[in-house]
């Protein structure tokens, strides 16, 4: 294959998709680069089906080579180690855009790996993969037909911008990431400074306008000939069989509001018609079941779309039953537990230091994160027995879309200067357990006095569409995920959305649709933080008394050196005289941290005194430390000298330094004067 080019302008910069020289044993390969920012994608596939598998074995690896930025890895280990969480999110991007577009009958086993080779610190390397990935696709044998692209959406100055810079998402009120089609969107992830919906909505039109572009571009690409996947076969008078025995009971099921028993009575259903059928249908069970689940699939649709019958009994723009408690656990900063339905989730907020902190050794630098949310699910939470081997994708995922969602309600750093750690335990899940920790993240800070700006509330909406006729449903379960065309999460504030997450399965979704179900899920948004507030309507103005006080004073940059002292002398003096935490910013900002309110404000004396400028007309106490014939010279701060000539040192006529002064001794001295050149003139008689 030769090597091609080929290139489109997306905002004000280029976007060139390069093929035909890098990895050309893959199924299909290619460079994608935006300004100095380079990935390259690479897809392959197996070439016979995974009869073991009855859904798509898709994976994703998007990795990043530190010397794409010129850097090593950090560490005892010179080389890049497993997936940071960056790299599993980014991985999660790429998955929900394509997953959906493989063709249903496609069970071989699919790699998709993304790396960025160059970074230049501006123009971010996940959408530019999504694009990558895509092209690797169209130019593949892969039966991967239908070319998506991706587009990053920002709002600066009040002004919509395609495709922002780092140094712009800095000041940026939005970050939305939209994947799609030519026709639909088809993945949807952002965070927002509690942006109204016309505003998200707007945002979404102008996104789809310039992913078009990028797909007419992938559509003129000569790719291989795509291999036909092979048909699924199935034996019509097995399907009737099962039909006859499903139907008339199905609908019985569907309405079986606890999920437990529904789900134990559709399995011992599933297991008799599986025994009775397999007598003249051998080795098929797999088949039947498979055939039962598209009917249980088809007809709770049906009943959705036809009848509003949800499976709990519910409208469609109906919340299920919420319950909300504080203050729960004794001793942690703060704690909640958001129950709505059966889905249960335990939050707690954790304060800590400057230096309890986060570091994060990311592409674009070091830097240390103030916000942690950290999402688990246990086993338990579903009824299964399950081991513990270590943080999921979808944990992390779901994670990361609860932190978006309170990030910008956070107070400002310099004013509450403590390190946030919020952890969310699912206790029970039937649907949106990532919104619950939304709501028990939100409840927690406000039990824990931290002065987050508005109550925060998530919900997860979904819709159910068969040509023109469609259902939008609010506060889906587990079950109505599964059933859906589209399932979305918001969460905001009554002021405007934080955070929105979409996934959608299905083409003709039309932005109509789209603004119908942001109103519905603004309504039951709002009906939830009804409830929220009648718990804990606001922070609580005192912070728990097992959290840390933290008090913070701002020095001169200049005096960071005479704070910390030499080999850190003066700081660890000051550390084990109180006990005291103490972290210092290369701005000069120094929090210091301790339960005692004692140690607090006798460190904070010490800080002042080591960091003080010396200024005419105010008062030190200070040690003598040389004695001269003319006078006496006093440190009054440390490395700071001043001299007390002997006229300043009394009243009264003084024919000897030594009469009144001797060296060690600590006097009181004013400071009359700071000449011309730095030097500082004391007085002991200005302050008889």
């Amino acid at each position: 294959m030769k090597i091609e080019k080929e290139s489109i302008e997306l905002g004000d910069r280029t976007l060139t998709i390069e093929f035909g020289e890098m990895a050309k044993q893959s199924n299909g390969s290619c460079v994608v680069r935006m300004g100095d920012t380079t990935v390259l994608c690479a897809v392959v596939a197996a070439k016979e089906p995974n009869e073991k598998k009855d859904m798509l074995p898709l994976t994703v690896n998007y990795r990043e080579r530190t010397y794409a930025a010129g850097k090593i890895p950090g560490g005892f280990f010179k080389r890049e180690g497993r997936p940071r969480e960056n790299e599993i999110l980014v991985s999660r991007l790429i998955d929900r855009t394509i997953r959906p577009l493989f063709p249903p009958e496609w069970f071989n086993d699919t790699q998709i790996t993304a790396l960025v080779l160059s970074y230049d610190g501006e123009n971010d390397s996940d959408v530019i993969s999504i694009i990558g990935t895509s092209a690797a696709l169209m130019l593949s044998d892969i039966p991967f037909n239908n070319p998506v692209g991706s587009v990053r959406i920002g709002k600066v100055d009040n002004k919509f911008v395609v495709n922002p810079t780092i140094s712009q998402q800095e000041i940026s009120s939005l970050d939305l990431v939209v994947s799609g089609t030519e026709e639909n969107p088809c993945m949807v992830e952002a965070g927002a400074s509690e942006l109204s919906e016309n505003e998200i909505e707007e945002a979404l039109i102008l996104a789809q306008k310039e992913i078009k572009k990028i797909c007419a571009l992938q559509k003129s690409f000569k790719g291989k000939g795509k291999i036909k996947p092979p048909e699924i076969k199935i034996d019509q008078n097995l399907k009737n069989e099962i039909e006859k025995s499903a139907n008339s009971k199905i609908e019985e099921f569907v309405r079986i509001a606890d999920k437990e028993i529904r789900e134990k009575t559709w399995e011992d259903f599933k297991k008799s018609v599986v025994e009775n059928l397999l007598k003249d249908y051998p080795e098929q069970e797999s088949t039947i079941k498979n055939l039962l689940e598209e009917i249980f699939y088809i007809k709770a649709r049906e009943l959705i779309l036809n009848k509003n019958v949800r499976t709990d009994g519910r409208k469609l723009n109906e919340i299920r039953t919420i319950n909300c408690k504080t203050s729960i656990l004794p001793r942690t900063h703060g704690s909640s537990l958001f129950t709505r339905g059966q889905t249960q989730a335990l939050v707690t907020v954790t304060l800590g230091a400057p230096s309890d902190m986060q570091r994060m050794d990311e592409l674009g630098g070091d830097y240390k994160e103030r916000f942690m949310l950290h999402y688990n699910f246990p086993g338990f939470a579903t009824g299964e027995a399950k081991p513990e081997r270590g943080l999921s994708r979808r944990e992390m995922g779901h994670g990361a879309l609860a932190r978006r969602s309170l990030l910008p309600l956070l107070p400002p750093e310099e004013e509450f200067p403590y390190a946030i750690r919020i952890v969310s335990d699912i206790l029970e899940s039937n649907g949106s357990s990532s919104m619950a920790s939304v709501c028990g993240g939100s409840l927690a800070l406000f039990d824990a006095g931290v002065p987050i700006s508005s109550g925060c509330a998530g919900i997860a909406m979904g819709l159910i569409k068969e040509g023109n006729k469609y259902a939008i449903l609010t506060d889906i379960l587990g079950m109505e995920d599964h059933l859906g065309d589209m399932d979305f999460k918001v969460a905001g504030t009554r002021k405007g959305i934080t955070a929105l997450q979409m996934d959608i399965k299905i083409t003709g979704i039309t932005t109509e649709i789209m603004a119908e179900a942001l109103e519905q899920a603004r309504i039951g948004r709002m009906s939830i933080l009804d409830k929220m507030e009648a718990e804990i309507p606001k922070p609580r103005a005192e912070l728990s008394s097992y959290a840390p006080r933290i008090i913070s004073i701002t020095i001169n940059p200049s005096k960071i050196g005479a704070l910390i002292g030499p080999g850190g002398k003066n700081i660890r003096k000051i550390q084990e005289d109180t006990g005291v935490k103490i972290d210092v910013t290369d701005e000069g900002r120094v929090s210091i941290s301790c339960d005692d309110a004692l140690a607090l404000a006798k460190a904070k004396e010490m800080v002042e005194y080591l960091t003080a400028e010396i200024e005419v007309g105010q008062t030190y106490k200070g040690k003598v430390t040389r004695l001269m014939n003319f006078g006496a010279f006093v440190e009054i701060l440390p490395g700071k000298e001043g001299l007390v000539h002997i006229s300043q040192l009394s009243n009264e006529n003084v024919k000897k330094v030594e009469d009144v002064v001797s060296e060690g001794d600590e006097i009181t001295v004013k400071v009359i004067e700071i000449d011309k050149q730095g030097r500082i003139n004391l007085s002991k008689k200005a302050v008889l």
